[in-house]
């Protein structure tokens, strides 16, 4: 990313922060001393499932509605798509803002990320058999009933998503590396957002699942790719088309992009429950997935990872912990 871009720079980045911190804290990073001993790198974990909804895109979704509420002061409600840590924050920030919220998941979305974007006031659509078709679902409520249509990925979800980025490379200046899992790509681009307007060096690794690897593909190939499916329970990555725009950050911006199996997706979230005691979504334990595959390269160097995300169905983490792998939906 070009630092001096107006959308990116650090004034821009602290300005969108201050939107954020009128609505949630800041959320702790932790370097924890038994993920020390278990990789032989001081590791740092970025909290995100602290945040008011347990995942970082509250960030992206407060300072995208102050944007739509400048913008389009006649929008009367929106309508997006979802596999739920997106929803959540879409319902919070438009119910604050006293706006209708309706948001559309795949058939077999998480029971728990459903219920708790109810409780947040959107109506709820299930549609298709996984993100890509839920989004297309959404484009044509959108036209048919008068909504606006929120992307998975725009600059004001980057800039609220990247006041996360702020806070822990502000906190930890020295990381040598940072593993980010890669959806839709607002949580790396943010990340890099953030490094970039800071002036730092720090290299940028992001993380997709083997099953939904259209992210990898195209950063090695410099082409838009899409898979044929999706299906990893690791629903935060289940994305099978890549988001161009966010694909020319990540490209240019990351040192390198890894692939997970959904095996150590688990072994990374039963890792981070014995170390930390923290519960982690699949997509939240993809980061330390990725460098409990590179435990050799980072020995004795200071990094960090970013647990995006703490929502996981109840059922689904008992699996997880009883030494299993789920099966994605």
């Amino acid at each position: 990313m070009n630092s001096a871009s107006q959308d990116y720079d650090l004034h821009t980045l602290d300005t969108k922060a201050e939107l954020v911190y009128a609505q949630m804290a800041p959320t702790p990073q932790y370097a924890w001393p038994t993920l020390r001993d278990e990789l032989g790198a001081t590791v740092w974990v970025k909290h995100e499932n602290h945040t008011p909804t347990g995942a970082f895109k509250v960030r992206g979704g407060i300072v995208f509605m102050d944007w739509l509420r400048q913008e389009h002061p006649d929008c009367r409600g929106i309508v997006t798509a979802t596999r739920g840590n997106h929803g959540q924050s879409q319902a919070r920030a438009a119910r604050a803002a006293g706006l209708d919220a309706t948001i559309v998941v795949p058939h077999g979305n998480a029971l728990e990320k459903n219920l708790a974007m109810k409780s947040f006031g959107a109506k709820l659509v299930e549609h298709g058999r996984d993100f890509d078709e839920a989004r297309l679902e959404a484009e044509r409520l959108a036209r048919g009933e008068d909504l606006f249509l929120v992307p998975p990925f725009h600059k004001t979800l980057v800039q609220g998503v990247a006041s996360y980025g702020l806070e822990l490379l502000r906190h930890a200046p020295k990381l040598s590396s940072i593993y980010v899992p890669i959806g839709c790509g607002s949580g790396i681009c943010g990340l890099i957002a953030a490094r970039d307007a800071l002036g730092l060096d720090t290299e940028i690794v992001g993380v997709v699942s083997t099953m939904a690897n259209a992210a990898q593909q195209a950063f090695h190939s410099g082409k838009v790719e899409t898979t044929t499916s999706a299906h990893t329970f690791a629903d935060g990555m289940a994305v099978r088309a890549v988001i161009p725009e966010a694909l020319d950050i990540y490209r240019r911006g990351a040192a390198r992009v890894l692939a997970v199996s959904d095996d150590e997706v688990a072994d990374a979230m039963r890792l981070y429950f014995r170390c930390t005691h923290n519960v982690s979504e699949g997509a939240g334990a993809a980061p330390l997935a990725a460098l409990m595959q590179e435990k050799q390269r980072q020995q004795g160097r200071e990094v960090a990872v970013i647990l995006c995300g703490g929502n996981v169905d109840t059922g689904v983490f008992t699996e997880v912990l009883s030494g299993r792998t789920p099966m994605a939906n």
